[in-house]
């Protein structure tokens, strides 16, 4: 190769890697000054959508879960969080935030675009449902088929099923999804469901046993000046 090739060679790899590093900067998410104990309001960096939460809007107390919408795990525990958040919904502030692990669950970041769109339309704890208690069904499909299978969800939710196409793959919800993620990482997650009380990382062995988790919220209610509810919690 001739001098002047070289030369040239180089500028284009120059170019060529220049522009790859300022795309990757581009999608890159900036976390740094994020508190991940506190519930997130819309922002530009979010997309501007907010946490999705249950519960007091603002308690002193907040349990936040990581999760991707098609691990197994994730589904089997969405039931008990479902039910903790609801005999809690008087005392605790909890918040869900997208981790999809998507070298491992491929249609998990479809699933949360899904769940993040019909958040768009007033629906988003509704198709968090539908998705856990339906993940069978849906975690095998791919291209057109996942889609429409999302779409026909979105239906049977009264969603406008228009919208929802569009906004599922909007540049909104991909970067409420990035945004998510980049403050698990911050943290150091790193499998699901990863959860967090009061900013301290929950163990499984208390996360996936109903008794355990409500002391360990009772605790930190009393902790912080706050009577816990009466009512017990059955394991399931």
């Amino acid at each position: 190769m001739s001098k002047l090739s070289w030369i040239i060679f180089s500028v284009i790899a120059v170019g060529l890697l220049g522009g790859l590093v300022f795309f990757s900067s581009k999608s890159r998410v900036e976390v740094g000054d994020v508190n991940p104990d506190v519930v997130q309001a819309a922002s530009a960096a979010n997309g501007n959508i907010a946490d999705h939460t249950l519960g007091v809007p603002a308690s002193k107390v907040i349990l936040t879960e990581y999760g991707d919408f098609q691990c197994p795990y994730c589904a089997n525990e969405a039931p008990l969080i479902k039910q903790i958040a609801e005999k809690y919904s008087n005392q605790i502030t909890f918040i869900f935030r997208n981790f999809p692990l998507t070298t491992i669950h491929p249609n998990g970041r479809a699933a949360a675009g899904a769940v993040e769109a019909a958040g768009l339309q007033g629906k988003y704890w509704d198709m968090f449902d539908k998705i856990y208690q339906n993940q069978s069904s849906w975690e095998n499909l791919t291209g057109t088929d996942r889609n429409d299978f999302f779409v026909d969800y979105a239906k049977s939710l009264g969603l406008n099923t228009d919208t929802f196409i569009k906004d599922s793959a909007s540049d909104a919800v991909s970067q409420k999804i990035a945004f998510d993620q980049a403050i698990g990482k911050k943290l150091g997650v790193d499998s699901t469901p990863t959860f967090y009380l009061d900013g301290v990382k929950v163990e499984q062995a208390t996360w996936g046993d109903a008794t355990k988790l409500s002391t360990a919220i009772d605790a930190e209610l009393t902790k912080n000046g706050i009577t816990p509810p009466t009512t017990s919690t059955t394991a399931q």
